[in-house]
């Protein structure tokens, strides 16, 4: 195991081709790895303060991430370098994602907004008014046409891309909503909150269908699987946990860390995934025995 020597607080795959892995880190940079070896591609050097959430596009072409400096920031995987900024925000920008032809970005931050942008120009073509706190996620369908965010207000709100238009709100968690997420195909949606749940509900109907209990802390980041059979939830009990989305039961605890999870993902085949801590280390597991035995990776100087 590394000796880690920074908190690592957003990582990501590039699926779906799942040899890439990006982090982020308190240390103000991003780190683009090998997913399989373990080595350091580029240090991605630009913002001012720390990088708290990252993407690929869906080309695995480029990377988005987002500072509590107010802004995003676009880079070339190929080379490392910068392509351009999103200026707009008032306050830190703590959640982004990219659309599935990804020429749109969606971006979430402290001042209660969420912007949609052009990734050509880094134009502004949509802010997302409403929430009545600060906005904790932000999340595309697979189809573009809907965007998802949740706030600490505890409500999550669903969107028209096209008009901005607020399509509807879920209430019903008693403490800030710190994730949402889409399923691949777009029919469920989830949103996780610092109540120790999570709640899955039906895009097109809107009804809660699973409320999932047995976190014994907040629950920070949701991530399904790409099949939509499975959701993980990463929580500040130090653990993580793998539900099954038809009987919404519990069906594995991910255990090893010694602080609180910030991130989790799966690989493109939902064979393996990846947690981030707050112990300074990122575990790679395999999903079918919670083996953390792939990689352990650094964010040292």
């Amino acid at each position: 195991m590394c000796v880690v020597e920074l908190q690592v607080y957003a990582i990501a795959f590039n699926n779906p081709y799942g040899d890439k892995i990006v982090t982020g880190s308190f240390d103000k940079t991003a780190k683009l790895w090998d997913a399989y070896t373990g080595q350091l591609y580029y240090t991605l050097k630009g913002h001012t303060t720390e990088i708290v959430c990252l993407s690929f596009n869906p080309q695995s072409t480029m990377i988005a991430t987002g500072s509590m400096d107010n802004t995003a920031k676009l880079w070339d995987v190929e080379t490392g370098k910068e392509r351009c900024t999103l200026s707009g925000h008032r306050a830190e920008i703590v959640s982004l994602n990219f659309n599935t032809t990804g020429d749109l970005i969606a971006t979430g931050s402290f001042d209660h907004d969420s912007r949609l942008w052009d990734v050509r120009d880094g134009s502004c073509v949509q802010t997302l008014s409403g929430h009545r706190g600060e906005v904790s996620s932000t999340q595309f369908n697979h189809t573009g046409n809907l965007v998802l965010s949740g706030s600490i207000d505890t409500t999550c709100r669903l969107w028209d891309v096209r008009t901005g238009r607020c399509l509807s709100v879920k209430q019903g968690h008693t403490d800030e909503v710190l994730d949402v997420a889409f399923d691949a195909a777009g029919a469920k949606f989830v949103s996780a909150s610092a109540d120790g749940t999570a709640r899955v509900y039906s895009t097109l109907g809107g009804d809660c269908s699973h409320v999932l209990v047995g976190h014994e802390g907040e629950i920070s980041k949701v991530s399904f699987n790409p099949q939509g059979t499975r959701l993980l939830t990463a929580s500040s009990d130090k653990t993580a946990r793998c539900w099954d989305m038809e009987s919404g039961e519990c069906v594995q605890v991910l255990e090893g860390h010694s602080d609180e999870i910030f991130s989790c993902a799966f690989n493109y085949e939902g064979d393996f995934i990846i947690t981030g801590s707050k112990d300074n280390t990122c575990r790679i597991w395999r999903a079918q025995t919670a083996t953390s035995d792939l990689a352990h990776l650094t964010h040292g100087y």
